[in-house]
């Protein structure tokens, strides 16, 4: 079974060179997917004014908080390779990094926290700014993971 797509030659698409432009593309998908998770909780507090607290928004500040945390550090730092100064060096870059990732977990962890016990067992309430309290968190960490791991380079 391996070697039956073995001699299959598909011939490689000209007018479309994705590797050239890849920082370009993960960059706006980053982007858009942020953009997306904040929209959906201006959208929910806007439609429904009184039920997104505003301690529910310090969930979003803080997974933006982590991405910028995360995406700060290079991976060259954190293997090592280009970075040796400072107190730390690449130990801090590791431990920057590790508490960028534990402050997005954490806030996705609170977003779903605060949809379950607020939103989902509510009956009177809509169940929409719960649900875009949790997408708006949920798409901030995946938007980091993307800028994250889907660049081919170490240059911002």
């Amino acid at each position: 079974m391996a070697n039956l797509l073995e001699n299959l030659n598909i011939p490689p698409c000209i007018w479309f060179e994705g590797e050239a432009r890849r920082n370009s593309t993960v960059s706006i998908l980053s982007g858009l997917l942020f953009f997306m998770g904040w929209w959906m909780i201006i959208d929910a507090a806007s439609v429904y004014p009184g039920t997104v607290a505003a301690g529910y928004h310090m969930c979003g500040v803080v997974g933006t908080l982590s991405l910028v945390m995360v995406n700060s550090v290079t991976n060259a730092q954190v293997r090592g390779d280009s970075y040796d100064a400072g107190c730390l060096g690449s130990r801090g870059a590791r431990i920057w990094l590790f508490l960028g990732f534990v402050m997005g977990f954490a806030s996705v962890i609170a977003a779903c926290w605060i949809l379950f016990a607020d939103f989902v067992g509510a009956k009177e309430a809509s169940q929409w700014p719960g649900v875009a309290l949790f997408m708006q968190n949920a798409l901030i960490f995946v938007s980091s993971l993307v800028f994250k791991f889907g660049r081919t380079e170490d240059t911002y």
